[in-house]
């Protein structure tokens, strides 16, 4: 009997030790759980901060763009007609600051300006010593400067990785290409316009960041373009002028192969291109073009059919009209036939012809030719031209020899490759085009007839008139000068001119239209003149010399040219 109780005793005994085994083992599980629940909880508020801290917008540049590690909005590569390069994105870092985590202020600012001693300190400190989360301090610096920066150990100092804009080229093609601002978006020239094709819409989606794009590649031949620069550079310094402006222009496709205005800016620090006399003259600027005016209104007198090359026009004496007097630069003072009257230029023969064809035949051909309508083209920078509201005769005769009206000179040059490629106004672009798409694009303004005749003209007028000094042996060029009286106080000034040479090479199969524009030159050292055939002919003369083997061109001496064949 008591064995028993002693064994149920034991037995009761062991119960109880395992129940408080088990108790215990439970209520450390339970501490082990408690503290992975703090533990968990902690890091839990750690990352419902940083995402906070992630999501929130900070003062200045944006989240996105507050990160260090990331790059600013990429461009597309710019490339000539050769694949040349004309703009790319560089990486620079741009030095920021987060001002509540500077220990301090003066201290950083001393640092700072011992590495960077162009900071403005006042603008510094004000932002070092604010509350903002995030400062631009310097943007683009070079990798020694950052490497300097980084070595002070500067609290709340950090950079950020950005693109930036390069222009190998610099100042030669700066209308064309234009330039961005420190954003990397296109402001002027054909970073605005890439920007216009959709860009800034894939940046504002987040999708042009380290996005590999195709090169955007123009119609423009680097070589060419050069030529034209520098001999507008020395076209500048040699007649004293206040500006030049060339372009060289396929007249089949309407490519521009180059094109040119003086003075200009360097891309890559564009700090002068908001300057007055830095405007793109070839298509910003609107001018009366002076007698290159007179190969429209002969071609429009031809094309009528009221007139044609052996018509005659009486420039004995001067024309009177509506109280003005029109008379001739170099009067021949008789009867003139039509070649006479646009080898010598004569303001008189020029203005019966256009009274021939009428008011209202002369505003309507300017606008079929494409020289009173802005101009379709890639470039921002087009100016609208000025004409009349209501044509008067005294209009017309004056615009018949170029004043009067205002253009733009590029358009010039497209309304005469019309004349000489056969009759088709083909639009201009820089960017290639094939022959089969300008043919889509173009627009018949005058007959072949009309075209051949001209041809004929702009020749003649090399080899006997005003355009003699535009004269390239081997490559048969044709011309028109224009000479042009500036308005100066209200009133024509026979003392301030804007000249302007208009030519096609090689005549006998014309292939482009080469346009130089002269503004304000002054007479060279002995010469009591400076009329166009003085110094925008041998603009157009040296780029031809230069840049027609470069394009292709061979030239041909001799009786090697074909003959030029006009029908009466």
């Amino acid at each position: 009997m008591g064995s028993e109780i002693v064994q149920t005793g034991g037995i009761a005994s062991q119960i109880s030790l395992q129940g408080a085994s088990k108790a215990a083992g439970e209520q450390a599980r339970s501490r082990v759980f408690l503290a992975m629940l703090i533990v968990g909880s902690v890091y839990a508020i750690i990352i419902g901060r940083l995402a906070y801290l992630g999501a929130i917008e900070v003062d200045g540049p944006s989240s996105s763009r507050y990160s260090s590690l990331a790059t600013s909005a990429t461009r597309p590569d710019i490339v000539d007609r050769n694949g040349n390069l004309l703009a790319t994105d560089i990486i620079t870092s741009s030095l920021f600051a987060e001002p509540r985590r500077v220990v301090d202020v003066d201290e950083a600012v001393e640092l700072l300006t011992t590495v960077l001693p162009e900071l403005d300190v006042r603008s510094i400190h004000r932002k070092l010593a604010s509350k903002a989360g995030f400062v631009w301090l310097k943007r683009e610096l070079t990798p020694r400067i950052q490497s300097e920066i980084l070595a002070l150990g500067i609290p709340g100092i950090g950079f950020r990785s950005e693109t930036k804009r390069f222009y190998p080229k610099g100042e030669t093609l700066s209308h064309l290409v234009g330039y961005v601002d420190i954003d990397n978006v296109g402001i002027a020239g054909l970073e605005k316009y890439i920007d216009g094709l959709g860009l800034n819409d894939l940046r504002d989606a987040g999708f042009a960041q380290g996005t590999d794009m195709k090169p955007v590649k123009l119609s423009i031949d680097t070589r060419v373009q050069h030529f034209i620069r520098d001999e507008l550079a020395k076209a500048m310094d040699r007649y004293d002028a206040i500006g030049a402006g060339a372009v060289v222009l396929n007249i089949h496709t309407g490519e521009i192969v180059g094109m040119a205005s003086l003075p200009d800016f360097n891309s890559n620090s564009p700090a002068d291109a908001q300057q007055k006399d830095r405007l793109n003259r070839m298509t910003a600027g609107t001018y009366e073009m002076g007698s290159v005016f007179k190969t429209f209104t002969t071609a429009m007198a031809l094309d009528s059919g009221l007139v044609n090359l052996k018509s005659k026009f009486d420039a004995r004496k001067p024309l009177r009209i509506a109280g003005f007097t029109i008379n001739d630069f170099h009067g021949k003072k008789r009867i003139l036939s039509v070649p006479e009257v646009f080898i010598y230029s004569s303001n008189i023969g020029t203005a019966k012809m256009a009274d021939v064809v009428g008011i209202k035949g002369h505003r309507e051909f300017l606008h079929r030719i494409g020289l009173l309508d802005k101009m379709d083209f890639e470039l921002p920078e087009v100016a609208r031209p000025k004409e009349p509201k209501k044509w008067k005769k005294i209009n017309s005769v004056t615009i018949s020899y170029g004043h009067g009206v205002q253009t733009t000179p590029l358009q010039t040059a497209v309304a005469a490759a019309a004349l000489m490629n056969g009759g088709t106004l083909i639009p201009p672009t820089l960017f290639p085009r094939s022959h089969k798409q300008a043919e889509k694009l173009g627009k018949r303004v005058v007959r072949e007839e009309t075209s051949e005749a001209m041809r004929y003209l702009m020749r003649l007028n090399v080899e006997k008139g005003s355009g003699r000094r535009a004269e390239v042996p081997g490559f048969r060029v044709g011309g028109k000068t224009g000479t042009a009286e500036k308005v100066v106080d209200g009133r024509y000034s026979s003392k301030v001119r804007f000249n302007s040479f208009l030519a096609v090479f090689p005549i006998d199969n014309p292939q482009y239209v080469v346009l130089s524009i002269i503004d304000e030159p002054k007479p060279e050292a002995g010469k009591k003149s400076a009329t166009a055939g003085l110094n925008a002919a041998p603009i157009v003369r040296n780029i031809i010399r230069r840049a027609a083997p470069v394009l292709g061109i061979l030239p041909e001496f001799g009786n090697a040219g074909q003959p030029l064949y006009v029908r009466n």
